[in-house]
């Protein structure tokens, strides 16, 4: 079984026991949060579309970690005009352990 759902502006497909990494969400590691925003449900037998999501279902999942990624440098030169501007970004994240899938 998997489901698609929406969180901080992109869609993940997700299963049951899998660990991935969104967006930074506002909660503390180890508690559990739950996601309404379910875009599709499938299972072996059975496929459940939402228009846009789907009433009742739910997916939960509990916060494992939170941490920032790998540092993206960003370089803008311009060759014989003295310009040169260089900076970093390191894009925060929230890693989370996939509980439950409810239809």
């Amino acid at each position: 079984m998997y489901a698609v759902i929406a969180t901080g502006g992109k869609q993940y497909k997700v299963r049951e026991g899998e660990v991935l990494r969104v967006e930074k969400l506002d909660a503390d590691e180890g508690s559990t949060v739950d996601f309404d925003k379910v875009l599709l449900v499938a299972s072996d037998e059975d496929l459940a579309v939402g228009a846009p999501y789907i009433d009742g279902s739910k997916v939960s999942a509990e916060i494992r970690a939170h941490g920032r990624g790998k540092k993206i440098e960003i370089i803008k030169f311009k060759r014989r005009k003295h310009h040169r501007k260089q900076m970093g970004h390191r894009q925060s994240y929230t890693e989370l352990l996939i509980k439950n899938i409810s239809k």
